[in-house]
C-alpha cells in the first residue's frame, strides 16, 4: 500500500520536495480496513515510521532553512492525522436510537458464576487460613526427586509404574506431578520451621476416566512443622475443618493407612448419616464417608528437606477437591466437573 522511503538529503528544496511527494502520497490513499488502516500507521505514526524519522533528521538541517523545512513536515503530519480521522469517522458505528415504547422488556443479563470446584476450594482455603494457614504453590512439571524420592517413596513403590504416572516423553526425569505433596517438599527445603502451608493445585494420574476417577483432578494439602507436634494436634485441626465446613455436629473418625511420607498414617471418614436411601448407597450402608488421608510426617522426609528430626515434627494432610464438591453438592459423577454443561454451571450463580 505504501511505497518505501529512502534517505533524504540535506538539500533544502530536495528535502520540502520529498515531503511533499509523500504528503501527496497520503492523501491519496483510500483506507477501507483495518488491516489497511494499522498498517498505515506502522508505516507512518509509529516511532520507527516515515514521520518520526524525517523529525529526526530535522535537527541535521540548516537554521536558515529549518522555517520552510518544519512547516512542510507539520503540513503532512496534520495530513497524516486527517487521513486517521476521516477513516474513524467513517467507520463509526451508528448509534441505534431508543425505542419510543420504554415499557418493553428488555433481554436479561445472565449472571456468570464461578465454578463449584473453585467454590469448594476456596471455602477450604479459608477455614483453614482462619487459623494460621498459608497458601504455597509450585510448578506441575516435576522431578522425580520432589514428587517422589524426598517422599520417603522406595523404588519399587507402585506409584512409580508408568500406570499411575504420566512422564515427559522428551524428557524422562521429568514428569506431571501426581500429587501437590512435591510443593511441601520445595516449601520445606527453602524455609526454616515453623511452618504451617496449604498447597491446592492441580495433579495428575494415569487412570481410566469413569464416574469416580479422572486423569487429571485437584488437591489440597496440608502441612504444619513446628517443634512438639502431635497426632493429637493433627485430629483436632481435622474436626475443626470438619465442623466448619460439614457442620457443627459433624464427627469424624481415623482409620489406620499407609502412606510412604506419614508415619503412622490414617484415613479419615466424616460421618454422613443413613436417612435417605441414597444415603445408604453412597455410604455402602455405613453412614461414614472417606474425606482425606493424614499422618505424622515421616523423619525421613525431614531428612530429606534438611529438618531436624529430633528437634521438629509435624502432620500432613490431603484431599481431593472434586470428592469434597462431590459431597458437599451430591454429584455422583467427576466427570461432569470438566465437561462445562450450561445447565449444570448455572446452579452455582447463586453463590457468587
Amino acid at each position: 500500500m505504501c511505497c518505501d522511503q529512502s534517505k533524504y538529503t540535506q538539500n533544502n528544496t530536495s528535502v520540502i520536495k520529498k515531503i511533499n511527494e509523500i504528503a501527496s502520497f497520503v492523501e491519496g490513499l483510500n483506507l477501507k480496513t483495518h488491516e489497511e488502516l494499522e498498517d498505515f500507521k506502522s508505516k507512518y505514526k509509529n516511532k520507527s515510521g516515515v514521520l518520526n524519522s524525517l523529525f529526526n533528521e530535522f535537527k541535521n538541517i540548516p537554521n536558515n532553512e529549518k522555517k520552510e523545512v518544519g512547516k512542510a513536515l507539520n503540513d503532512l503530519k496534520n495530513t497524516i492525522n486527517k487521513k486517521l480521522n476521516s477513516f474513524e469517522a467513517n467507520n463509526t458505528t451508528t448509534q441505534e436510537t431508543i425505542s419510543d415504547d420504554l415499557t418493553k422488556n428488555t433481554l436479561s443479563n445472565s449472571i456468570g458464576s464461578c465454578h463449584p470446584l473453585s467454590l469448594v476450594e476456596n471455602q477450604i482455603i479459608k477455614i483453614f487460613s482462619s487459623i494460621g494457614f498459608n497458601l504455597s504453590e509450585g510448578p506441575e512439571i516435576e522431578d522425580d526427586w520432589h514428587n517422589f524420592t524426598a517422599l520417603n517413596t522406595p523404588e519399587d513403590h507402585p506409584a512409580r509404574d508408568m500406570q499411575d504416572t504420566f512422564f515427559v516423553q522428551t524428557n524422562p526425569s521429568k514428569l506431571l506431578r501426581s500429587h501437590t505433596s512435591s510443593v511441601q517438599i520445595r516449601h520445606m527445603t527453602e524455609n526454616n520451621p515453623p511452618i504451617r502451608i496449604l498447597s491446592p493445585g492441580r495433579v495428575y494420574r494415569n487412570e481410566a476416566i469413569s464416574s469416580r476417577a479422572h486423569c487429571l483432578f485437584h488437591q489440597i494439602e496440608g502441612l504444619y512443622i513446628d517443634k512438639n507436634v502431635s497426632f493429637a494436634d493433627l485430629k483436632k485441626t481435622l474436626l475443626f475443618f470438619a465442623k466448619s465446613f460439614f457442620g457443627e455436629k459433624s464427627k469424624i473418625r481415623l482409620r489406620p493407612s499407609y502412606f510412604p511420607f506419614t508415619e503412622p498414617s490414617a484415613e479419615v471418614d466424616v460421618y454422613w448419616g443413613l436417612k435417605t436411601e441414597s444415603d445408604y448407597r453412597i455410604t455402602k450402608g455405613t453412614g461414614w464417608l472417606e474425606i482425606m488421608g493424614c499422618g505424622m510426617v515421616d523423619p525421613n522426609v525431614l531428612k530429606n528437606c534438611n529438618i531436624d528430626q529430633e528437634k521438629y515434627s509435624g502432620y500432613a494432610f490431603g484431599m481431593g477437591i472434586e470428592r469434597i464438591a462431590m459431597l458437599k453438592y451430591k454429584v455422583d459423577d467427576i466427570r461432569v466437573f470438566y465437561e462445562n454443561d450450561i445447565r449444570f454451571l448455572n446452579q452455582f450463580s447463586s453463590q457468587l
